[in-house]
């Protein structure tokens, strides 16, 4: 498809599926399964302290249980109540309070470092996505740095995640109120909305992870197009994978490590999905010659 067609200047709307097929084939040719695994991995290792930083930011103004239970239900949603249960467990047994104040640092000190280290992996393979070469030496103080926006990112979810809440209850308060008018029709319509402001949400998440975690310098005009399309393309899988963990239960069958497959397969579709977007943003702005500077490109 690419080989004939020309792009014009601007974006017009039959260019759309030459650009899905150009993000295509370079997404397959970058590998993104092997990036994907890498990034499962580091979740996995990462997730109980992201979750333990991420319920006590967000917990401080909306209240511990309440941001507990809701992502407990987000969940279970998911990956199904057990894995969700189990998850539960984890994190209640990682914030054990018994503890003197060394422990309480090194404690600290483990859950900044756990929680950024899945963020790091993605900035190293957003850089190979976009084929940005990055230093091969040990620079400390880089290092210091990147954990520290790793750190911010988290912080940057927190604040999405309460808006989401905040949101969810909104449209939960608008329902029952409609409800009492228009029954049937208010299913439907707080079912849109809740769509709409996920992808809108999910869409800001996604803009900051390609504008400021990669090594590079892009325009928000390409990266919003970009964040938009990975949030639809993510809301539709997250709908995939629900339905293929609930009826397939893909765990069921690795006993008491179910848990662990699960977030790695979740993770790992994620992560896909993330990488064809980053791929479709780096496609989108070369292909109308959208302002893209990185640091150092490898050579195509």
């Amino acid at each position: 498809m690419s080989k004939t067609h020309t792009y014009a200047n601007r974006f017009r709307l039959k260019d759309f599926p030459y650009l899905l097929w150009d993000t295509y084939t370079a997404w397959s040719k970058a590998r993104p399964w092997r990036l994907s695994a890498v990034v499962a991995y580091c979740a996995v290792l990462s997730l109980p302290a992201l979750l333990v930083i991420i319920i006590n930011i967000v917990g401080a103004i909306w209240g511990v249980d309440i941001v507990q239970g809701r992502l407990t239900d987000e969940f279970s949603v998911a990956l199904g109540p057990n894995a969700a249960q189990t998850i539960e467990e984890i994190v209640q047994d990682t914030q054990n309070k018994d503890k003197n104040l060394i422990s309480t640092l090194i404690g600290i000190a483990t859950l900044l470092f756990g929680a950024t280290g899945v963020f790091y992996q993605l900035k190293i393979s957003l850089n190979e996505i976009w084929r940005i070469r990055t230093s091969k030496g040990f620079d400390f103080w880089k290092l210091v740095t990147e954990r520290a926006k790793s750190f911010a990112f988290i912080l940057v979810i927190g604040f999405l995640l309460l808006i989401s809440f905040i949101v969810t209850a909104a449209i939960a308060a608008l329902n029952d109120y409609l409800k009492s008018l228009i029954s049937e029709a208010a299913i439907y319509l707080a079912y849109t909305v809740d769509i709409f402001s996920s992808i809108a949400i999910i869409t800001v998440m996604f803009a900051l992870m390609f504008k400021f975690l990669p090594d590079a310098k892009i325009k928000w005009r390409a990266v919003w197009f970009g964040a938009f399309i990975t949030a639809v393309l993510f809301v539709i899988g997250k709908f995939l994978m629900g339905l293929y963990f609930g009826e397939a239960k893909p765990g069921s069958t690795y006993g008491a490590a179910g848990t662990i497959v699960l977030v790695l397969l979740w993770v790992s579709y994620s992560c896909l999905i993330l990488f064809f977007g980053a791929q479709f943003t780096y496609t989108y702005a070369k292909k109308y010659h959208i302002y893209f500077e990185p640091y150092n490109e490898l050579d195509p």
